[in-house]
């Protein structure tokens, strides 16, 4: 190590609170410097696949000069100016038409966010809105489901069903519950002849019963669960999903933040089962990480809702940094490149090839329980000790930590999840989710790392 290095991470280690932070996971950090494509560079000179696309949203790659310049281009002519009601600036207007335009089509309009957690946080607070403005102002719970990550604010922590998020910070924000996940390896209490896809929509008309209909006033889900096991939902699912929330005037957030913008092979991913939302929210590959951008999209009933309520009662939520004109203008020129290169085309192509190289590995390797995917450029798989029981390992083992510095020592960086098993193991989910540009070669590269690392590290 040069003393360059060493005198870095000793100010990281004496300075920089990180996310998730714990000094314990700050001694041998991985120091990144560099990046190119679907590759990154660390303060040595060692290279990686980038096998989450920096945080789920690198996705037209590393060092895309085209962004850079739209942002430099943007900072030259105006920088910033406030974006609140009465002013506005070409980018913001120009990047939320576009959006409109790409999205769902009942959807109408935008507001935006920095990051994800802030456009859940909106999407909550505009689905009260809208119910207030209806005469409805008892409706203001939110159902969400277990294993969901929708950010760690307040509001949007207390709507992540992780309960690793909420230890330290509770108590939590009144009104928000929580039904299981359709989650088919693990799924519990589904009825004879009854699929997962039914069982956990089920779930959710019975929560709304239990709390009222008159008091709910939105269903929260990721088409594709995230950072809580890439889970993929059976193809029945989000339809019922849909017609619950209609038949009990609930409205359906579809959160995106990891699932939109070409990731699953299409724009956005309801689209996958003929499925429209009535707020959808966005971040991370709106900018592919260039520029911090989120947001929500609400339907034209929402939208025009908005525009009618009396001057008084007006949607009274606001940032500073909202519609930043920098911000905007990079999105604009990632949506560009993302049309151009046709990225959902390629997301569809190469995730299946992904998909199909890890369901190989599953056949070579017993220690890989399940293999999700399917859908894009998102997958994992997850790591258990006996396929037939589903049963983990000792935590004291830390294999998934083992797992995920073998992967970097062979050249591929990526994020493991230690998922809690009810008989007191760990099982461990391995993250899949490259940038959008990444090469077949790339691909297979992945798949021969996976093998050895989990061959070097699982017993046999």
């Amino acid at each position: 190590m040069t003393m360059a290095a060493a005198d870095l991470i000793k100010n990281d280690q004496a300075h920089l609170i990180h996310p998730q932070h714990h000094s314990s996971e700050a001694a041998e950090p991985l120091v990144v410097v560099e990046g190119h494509g679907a590759v990154i560079k660390d303060i040595h000179g060692n290279e990686y696949i980038d096998g989450l696309a920096g945080l789920w949203n690198v996705s037209v790659g590393h060092g895309r000069e085209e962004l850079a310049r739209a942002a430099f281009d943007q900072m030259k002519k105006l920088g910033y100016y406030s974006n609140y009601v009465g002013m506005s600036n070409v980018p913001a207007v120009e990047l939320a038409s576009k959006i409109v335009s790409l999205s769902y089509p009942n959807m109408a309009a935008v507001y935006f966010t920095t990051a994800g957690a802030e456009a859940n946080e909106s999407a909550f607070k505009t689905a009260r809105f809208y119910w207030k403005a209806k005469g409805k102002p008892n409706k203001v719970k939110v159902i969400a489901r277990q294993n969901a990550y929708h950010g760690v604010t307040l509001q949007a922590m207390s709507a992540t069903g992780m309960a690793q998020f909420w230890k330290m910070f509770e108590p939590r924000v009144p009104g928000f519950y929580h039904i299981q996940a359709p989650y088919p390896y693990r799924f519990q209490g589904a009825r004879p002849g009854e699929t997962v896809g039914q069982a956990a929509a089920r779930e959710l008309e019975e929560a709304i019963l239990r709390e009222g209909a008159d008091t709910v006033a939105a269903f929260i889900a990721e088409p594709i669960i995230g950072g809580g096991g890439v889970l993929v939902p059976p193809d029945d699912y989000f339809p019922r999903i849909r017609e619950i929330c209609t038949k009990h005037e609930v409205l359906f957030i579809g959160d995106e933040v990891i699932t939109g913008f070409c990731r699953t092979g299409q724009w956005f991913a309801l689209t996958h089962w003929n499925v429209q939302p009535d707020i959808q929210s966005f971040a991370k590959a709106v900018t592919s990480g260039y520029a911090p951008l989120g947001g929500i999209v609400v339907s034209r009933e929402i939208f025009e809702t908005m525009n009618t309520v009396k001057p008084e009662d007006r949607w009274m939520h606001a940032a500073t940094y909202s519609g930043h004109p920098m911000c905007c203008a990079v999105g604009l020129a990632n949506i560009g490149i993302m049309e151009r290169e046709r990225l959902w085309e390629r997301s569809a192509r190469l995730g299946t090839r992904l998909h199909q190289g890890l369901l190989a590995l599953q056949k070579e390797l017993p220690a890989i329980g399940d293999v999700r995917g399917g859908k894009g450029l998102l997958a994992a798989v997850e790591l258990v000790s006996d396929r037939t029981t589903k049963a983990g390992f000792p935590a004291d083992q830390k294999i998934g930590l083992r797992v995920r510095r073998d992967m970097e020592k062979r050249g591929l960086a990526t994020r493991i999840r230690s998922y809690p098993v009810p008989d007191g193991t760990v099982a461990e989910q391995i993250f899949f989710s490259p940038p959008l540009v990444i090469t077949e070669q790339q691909i297979d590269r992945v798949l021969e790392i996976v093998r050895a690392s989990i061959k070097a590290v699982v017993p046999a």
